[in-house]
């Protein structure tokens, strides 16, 4: 196991997912504290300004800091940029494969430029007059409205009328400037988790009611997951080929996760998380575990591949 002394894991921020972000930290402190490291949370509001944050983080001198950020600003390549202009290691991708993958409608269309499909969709500005008609012929009931860069689920509506769409578009808008109107593929959610270029074992996200939003996220027994997917090793080659190929395709490193959905014929690309969930419920540490790595063994194999990148 790799030799480490000072650890910092940069925890909650000023996201929406602030408070996910926290439940990850605390995770992934108890697990590396077992080893008796010297583990310290940092959480950016608590400073005045990035400038502050990052003369602390210099100050403590960490041998990397761990990255337990999620959604805007933690997530979407302003933290990675920072950490690098003043040479400080931390974990996951770079800068720019964080913000490729951060906005949900340029990933796409990345996607796609490599043969792998999307929900059709179409992007909407906030506070620009459109003729939904168009649009509403384009994508088709039901219909998926979800801010362009946030995650956790947070600001998505799934809707089946035309008199739903003002409500939900207004309740995206409140966490984007920029909102994805896509077309709902009914199936099965996938997922698959990338850890050091190699793809671990799918995982299927089954909600017992409704679809995958925040409160079936984040509340112990509202899914259930299947790890590995019930998939056969045709639909596996694929679904892993494919997460691989657009992880590769938008220079992400270390460690990931890319999400799908699944019409029992084709694979339809939704998004690349680059920073997953570390709490008890998240997807990545199960997939770690179905291939036989402990939580402890993946998150020092983050450490040790991000020191080496």
């Amino acid at each position: 196991m790799i030799k480490l002394d000072s650890i910092i894991i940069l925890s909650g921020g000023y996201s929406e997912e602030a408070d996910v972000s926290r439940t990850s930290s605390k995770e992934i402190k108890k697990a590396l504290n077992e080893n008796g490291k010297n583990v310290i949370l940092i959480d950016p509001s608590e400073f005045d300004s990035y400038s502050e944050m990052i003369k602390r983080i210099n100050e403590l001198k960490p041998d990397i800091v761990f990255n337990g950020l999620h959604g805007a600003e933690g997530e979407d390549g302003r933290i990675q940029a920072l950490l690098t202009l003043n040479n400080i290691p931390f974990t996951g991708s770079a800068q720019r494969a964080s913000a490729i993958s951060m906005d949900k409608y340029i990933s796409g269309i990345l996607a796609n430029y490599i043969k792998i499909k999307l929900p059709r969709r179409r992007l909407v500005y906030k506070d620009y007059e459109y003729d939904f008609k168009p649009i509403i012929n384009h994508v088709g009931f039901p219909m998926v409205i979800k801010p362009n860069d946030s995650g956790s689920s947070v600001g998505i509506s799934i809707i089946n009328e035309e008199s739903e769409l003002e409500e939900s578009l207004k309740y995206a808008f409140e966490y984007s400037e920029k909102v994805i109107i896509e077309q709902f593929i009914d199936g099965r959610e996938l997922t698959v988790t990338i850890l050091e270029k190699k793809a671990l074992p799918v995982v299927e996200i089954i909600p017992n009611d409704g679809w995958y939003d925040y409160k079936n996220k984040y509340t112990k027994g509202k899914t259930i997951y299947e790890v590995p997917a019930k998939l056969n090793s045709d639909e596996v080659s694929i679904i892993q080929k494919q997460a691989m190929d657009v992880f590769t395709l938008f220079g992400c490193e270390i460690y990931g996760r890319v999400d799908f959905r699944y019409d029992g014929k084709d694979f339809y690309f939704l998004e690349v998380n680059t920073l997953p969930g570390m709490t008890q419920l998240s997807l990545t540490p199960m997939a770690a575990k179905e291939a036989g790595i402990s939580f402890k063994e993946l998150l020092y194999k983050i450490i040790e591949l991000s020191l080496n990148r």
